[in-house]
Order: C-alpha cells, then structure tokens, then sequence
C-alpha cells in the first residue's frame, strides 16, 4: 500500500482528464426508495485501469468513461469557470437547533439525495433525533460534497457529522430514474489540478462534468439531466 503512487486527477487544456495513481473506477448507480426518491449507492461494473488513464470530459466519446480523442475533432471549448475561493468562505450557512447545514449551490450535481423525506433544509431547521439523522444521511449521499453538516464545539468551531469515508476512487455515475449518465464522483480526497496548474481546495468529494455542457466546468452543475446525456455510443 505504501508503494502507491500519489493520486491526482489533472484538468487538460479543452481535453480529458488525466488520471494518475491507479485510481479505482467503477459504476456508481443511483437507486431510488419506494416513494421514487434518491436514496442510496449501488455500485456496478468496475472498469479496469492503467496507473494513468484518461476519462472523456466533453461527452462525445464512443468508449466512454474513457477518452477516444473525439475532443480533437467535435471543437470541445472545456475552459474552467468554477470559483475557485475555499468551500466554507461560498457556503450559505444554515443553523438548526442540532445541527449546521452548508450549502454551496453551484455545485449541485443534481443526484437528489437532499429531496428525500422533505428535503434537508427543513431537516436541518428541526429538533429531535430522526431529522438531525435524516438530514446528515442525506448531507453524506450527496456526490459533489455541495450539502454538508456540521456541528458546533465547544470552542466555537465547526466540525463535519456524518462524513462519509473514502479510499481514492473515482465512480462513474448512472442515475435510471431519470434516464441519465451523471457525473465523475472523485472520492476520498484527490486532488484536482486545473489546466494552468491550480489545484482546487482537496475536498472529500467532488463532481466532474463529463457530459461537456457544465457551465461550472471541471466540476458538475446537473447539466447532464438537462441535456438527456447518456453513456450510449453516438448513433
């Protein structure tokens, strides 16, 4: 485990990106509960990678996750235009009774874990133990790490509940309920560097476009629901 290399996803310029360190891939599937809500991760089909492989970020790929060079001909324009200030100085702050709730809303990936059981800011405004619970599950499914809960120490600082834990991996996201292939789900603290060498804020969590119409580019702003983007070949 020692001898691994460092793992690092690189943003390249109106290209793929570039993963190195032999990071796990996989399908991530979205399954919804008997009321059609978002409500868990089932993983599915685990793709087998190089040390360094490249994953397709303008969507035009006919071996998709996977880059094929179709960027080269289709005049894919992946300029990055995401803020690039800390998560908590974005963040709209939330504070319950139990719990404090940020939320970074252009980094919605649209996975829909936070509508469940009347959605996580009413959660969070509430007393008891059944929404406190709901709301950090619902924080915690959340991809892009857009929703996150916190509570408050006794010195007055923040800390994260219910943060899920992570080895570097990367899913690929698949979310039937709305006929759509979603996202790159980068987990476990990889960091991203963009296309001039900037490494984003190394978060738990993050969301990459991979559909190519993300006007939050490199990270995920739901624009694959909008779209109908699917990881069929071209026809």
């Amino acid at each position: 485990m020692g001898d691994r290399p460092a793992s690092r996803i690189t943003v390249t310029k109106n290209g793929p990106y570039r993963v190195e360190g032999a990071v796990p891939l996989a399908k991530q599937i979205i399954e919804p509960n008997e009321y059609g809500e978002s409500w868990d991760w089932r993983e599915g089909e685990s793709f087998d990678v190089e040390e360094t492989y490249l994953l397709c970020r303008c969507g035009g790929s006919a071996n998709k996750p996977f880059c094929d060079r179709t960027h080269e001909r289709n005049g894919f324009d992946g300029t990055e235009t995401a803020d690039r200030t800390p998560y908590w100085d974005q963040a709209e702050v939330i504070e319950g009774p139990e719990l404090t709730l940020t939320d970074v809303q252009p980094l919605c990936a649209f996975a829909r874990f936070c509508d469940a059981r009347g959605q996580i800011w009413n959660l969070a405004e509430r007393a008891g133990q059944r929404p406190r619970s709901l709301a950090e599950r619902e924080a915690a499914h959340c991809p892009s790490g857009r929703l996150i809960t916190w509570k408050r120490t006794s010195d007055g600082t923040y800390e994260p509940t219910g943060e899920p834990v992570f080895e570097p991996s990367i899913g690929v996201v698949e979310d039937p309920a709305i006929g759509v292939s979603g996202p790159l789900w980068a987990r476990g603290g990889i960091p991203v560097e963009g296309a001039d060498g900037f490494t984003y804020e190394v978060r738990n969590r993050v969301t990459l476009c991979r559909c190519g119409a993300s006007e939050n580019k490199p990270f995920c702003d739901g624009s694959h629901a909008t779209i109908g983007f699917t990881d069929e070949p071209p026809g």
